[in-house]
């Protein structure tokens, strides 16, 4: 079997449960460290050529992450390609586990197994706090109605003040999102790396959490300790 993700997480969850497989991966593939796989470009406009000169059985792919247009090539040259979106926690781990079950492995691995436990119990919030979450600046773009992160934070004790808008991704301005009164702001470091001098002080009187992106948005073995990480993150913010 020869397996080619586009999708980072995936490409992590591929690397850690069947590495003899993983053939391709992109240029932002970070997990694991010292992967060494052949590289086919970024997420959203990787060489297509490159992966089918990989001669894939399967080629991974994210319906937010990645293009419809790639996928469609894909499948129009005959590669197989498997496109997930879960938009929830108990999405993101129905989907990693029939991933898990399509590589052929007969027992869910460990990091899996950890996910669920992680998940089935996650640390209880002292406080419910309402919040924006910034997910780009220049121009503003925050987390809306139905995302991934969102339910993760959810989860945590964190209720998001764009939950309800018509758009996943909203962009308003800075103006209308002080005046939506977050009781928090909550900065992960990526796909744009807020820090603790650029970002919070946009927001001044509101306190600010400084997360891991890794752990808010990807799915797969990341989120074994992604409650625990977060939990912390959110209650030390600043």
């Amino acid at each position: 079997m020869r397996v080619v993700s586009l999708v980072p997480s995936l490409t992590e969850a591929v690397a850690l449960t069947r590495p003899e497989v993983l053939v391709g991966a992109t240029d932002w593939c970070t997990h694991p460290a010292g992967l060494d796989v052949a590289r086919v470009g970024g997420s959203k406009y990787p060489d297509l050529d490159r992966v089918r000169a990989l001669e894939p059985d399967l080629v991974l792919l994210n319906e937010e992450e990645n293009r419809l247009a790639d996928a469609d090539a894909l499948r129009a040259a005959g590669v197989p390609v498997r496109v997930t979106f879960p938009r929830t926690v108990p999405e993101a781990l129905t989907q990693l586990g029939e991933l898990v079950a399509a590589l052929g492995v007969p027992a869910e691995p460990d990091w899996l197994r950890a996910a669920r436990r992680a998940w089935a119990a996650p640390p209880a919030p002292a406080t419910r706090r309402a919040a924006v979450v910034p997910v780009w600046r220049r121009p503003w773009v925050v987390l809306g109605r139905d995302t991934f992160a969102g339910d993760v934070l959810l989860r945590l004790g964190v209720t998001n003040r764009y939950a309800d808008h018509p758009e996943r991704y909203p962009r308003p301005g800075l103006d209308e999102l002080r005046t939506r009164e977050p009781e928090l702001v909550v900065l992960p470091d990526e796909p744009y790396r807020f820090t603790a001098d650029d970002g919070p002080e946009a927001f001044p009187g509101v306190p600010a959490a400084l997360v891991s992106g890794r752990h808010l948005t990807w799915y797969g073995p990341s989120l074994a300790e992604a409650p625990a990480l977060l939990a912390a993150q959110l209650a030390t913010d600043t």
